[in-house]
């Protein structure tokens, strides 16, 4: 197996402006040693591993049935129809994930040495929190890693990945065998585990002696100290709150159908439970944030943000980011200033239910096909772009149609839709793409938000106890898909919800397809479809649109094919890797 060494006279490039990177000056080569009396350097470290933490919006909604690209060459696109194999996998994580756990390792064997302060109590209390992060984020990688790489072996056994715990040096053994899928999960928990007993739940500042977690008093009885490492100035940075979600993710993962094993001991109600931490912490059921629908867009919300808070809805992001227009130049329709990059597909568009709730194939939903956007879930118009849209800074009428006129039609241009629709979730309105008049908005990327976990819980307590039984909780997979739909739908009543809330079958699409529309284009379902093992058919359904010309709807029925085989529920090993070790063992079928 191959790891990338970290030369500690090349890591710290990173952290310098030197020029001559062939030829460094002798200042600018440190060595380990340097890390102890250095402690930017040596938090330096810890630094880098937060720099490649996978992106939250990695579009691979492109590979799935909610959407395609209009961008014909991207490796989304050319894994979905064909070309995903082990030397080829644009959803690897393998080399980046590594290499962030060398950071990691090196900083944890060699923490404990650095004056971290000229304070005592604050050199303590910042080793302990900066040791709590390292944790966390091995945690982390290591999740990244099972979701991305875990997988039934060549051999036939469930395996994820190696377990690498300490620094590699030049002469450590790379030749590693993979780990089994239990004890990758275990070293996750255990990693979380420290994370917690090191980390605050949340950073924020106290102002009393008694506000200092118990764990903590044996560092410092000051709370200016406290706050000096664990107050405010540390949001964003990883927490106990961020280490009991990754804990949930896990969990969801190891109890989901493609894991489901003899030798794989997780739970339907361990996932349950995890989540339902979260949620407790939160509140319960009646804290599900009432802005989360719409969080990459409420105004006054992202205005208010100061000193690293965070929206109710969110438990962990990436910094703000200001007069920004990015996500809007690359998704925005042509005649807002965009390129379309992200065109939903009418198979998602078929997911969002009726104002009432039931779905549009049910005999109580009252659809209309001459007239499908009428009368819908209130999230399909907040999230998708449709022909007939008022939409932008203009109040601009959306015309998709292949005969519309517009470079908004379907196929006009190469930055045209090929569906019929746009994606509208992630982009602010608010932006002015206009070449004569660009302005932008503030923005923040999500890294974990409080409906997922909400989410997570419905699912695995539907599993676990059915539909409306609670384990040890004081709430149910029904009690939590109700707060989502009445936040959603905004309805009194539920007909639909109380109709299937005896079936646990029935629940369980239900909540699948909640999640579905919740989560949409934030890079979800394509993981999700895979470890629910969905039928290859559901894998490979064809990407469908919409093309609406003089008020008349022509369904097209083959916008872009999936090909998928069977083997692809789990993705593979890198073939470099396999090919120079022989302990690493493949997953079935990848070549």
């Amino acid at each position: 197996m191959k790891f990338n060494i970290i030369f500690i006279g090349l890591a710290v490039l990173f952290f310098t402006s030197c020029k001559k990177i062939l030829n460094p000056e002798p200042e600018n080569l440190k060595t380990v040693d340097q890390m102890y009396t250095d402690a930017n350097f040596a938090q330096g470290f810890l630094i880098n591993a937060y720099r490649t933490i996978p992106t939250y919006y990695d579009n691979s909604d492109y590979a799935t049935d909610d959407a395609v690209t209009n961008q014909l060459t991207n490796s989304y696109l050319t894994m979905a129809t064909g070309s995903w194999t082990a030397s080829n996998n644009p959803v690897s994580v393998w080399n980046s994930s590594y290499e962030a756990m060398q950071y990691l390792n090196l900083f944890l064997e060699n923490s404990n040495k650095v004056k971290w302060a000229s304070d005592p109590e604050a050199a303590k209390l910042f080793n302990t929190r900066m040791r709590g992060e390292a944790f966390g984020m091995r945690g982390l990688y290591m999740y990244f890693l099972l979701r991305n790489h875990g997988g039934v072996g060549s051999n036939g056994q469930l395996l994820g990945v190696p377990i690498i715990t300490q620094y590699q040096t030049p002469t450590s053994v790379f030749n590693v065998p993979r780990a089994s899928f239990d004890a990758c999960v275990k070293q996750i928990y255990k990693d979380l585990d420290s994370a917690e007993v090191y980390l605050p739940v949340e950073y924020n500042d106290i102002s009393t002696v008694a506000q200092i977690p118990d764990r903590f008093k044996q560092f410092t009885q000051n709370p200016d100290t406290y706050n000096r490492v664990m107050g405010q100035y540390g949001r964003q940075l990883f927490n106990g709150l961020i280490a009991k979600t990754f804990r949930a993710r896990t969990a969801l993962l190891a109890a989901s159908p493609a894991f489901q094993n003899s030798t794989n001991p997780a739970t339907w109600a361990d996932a349950a439970n995890y989540a339902a931490a979260v949620i407790n912490y939160k509140g319960g059921i009646s804290a599900l944030p009432s802005t989360g629908v719409t969080y990459y867009a409420n105004k006054s919300e992202i205005s208010g943000l100061s000193n690293g808070s965070n929206p109710a809805e969110i438990i962990w992001r990436e910094n703000l980011v200001t007069n920004d227009g990015t996500q809007e130049g690359q998704n925005f329709p042509p005649t807002l200033g965009g390129t379309g990059y992200m065109n939903p597909t009418q198979n998602l568009v078929d997911a969002f239910p009726m104002a009432n709730g039931y779905p549009i194939d049910h005999p109580n939903a009252n659809y209309n096909a001459a007239a499908p956007y009428t009368n819908r879930d209130p999230r399909f118009a907040a999230y998708i772009i449709y022909n007939g849209s008022t939409e932008g800074v203009s109040n601009a009428v959306i015309k998709t149609g292949s005969a519309s006129g517009t470079d908004d039609g379907i196929n006009i241009r190469s930055t045209s839709t090929r569906t019929g629709y746009y994606m509208k979730k992630r982009l602010r309105m608010d932006v002015n793409r206009n070449s004569s008049s660009i302005s932008g908005q503030t923005h923040y990327t999500p890294r974990l938000r409080y409906t997922e976990m909400y989410l997570a819980y419905a699912e695995a307590a539907n599993e676990a106890w059915g539909p409306t039984g609670v384990g040890t909780q004081a709430y149910s997979a029904y009690d939590v898909i109700k707060a989502i739909r009445k936040r959603a739908l905004n309805l009194n009543t539920d007909p639909y919800l109380e109709e299937v809330k005896s079936d646990q079958g029935k629940m369980r699409d239900l909540i699948r397809n909640e999640r579905r529309l919740e989560l949409c284009f934030e890079s979800f379902r394509f993981w999700d479809l895979r470890r629910w093992k969905v039928d290859l058919t559901k894998l490979n359904e064809t990407a469908r649109g919409m093309d609406v010309n003089a008020g008349v709807y022509t369904p097209l029925n083959s916008v872009e094919t999936r090909s998928y085989q069977s083997y692809m529920y789990y993705g593979p090993i890198p073939n470099s890797e396999i090919l120079k070790y022989n302990l690493l063992s493949q997953n079935q079928g990848w070549r």
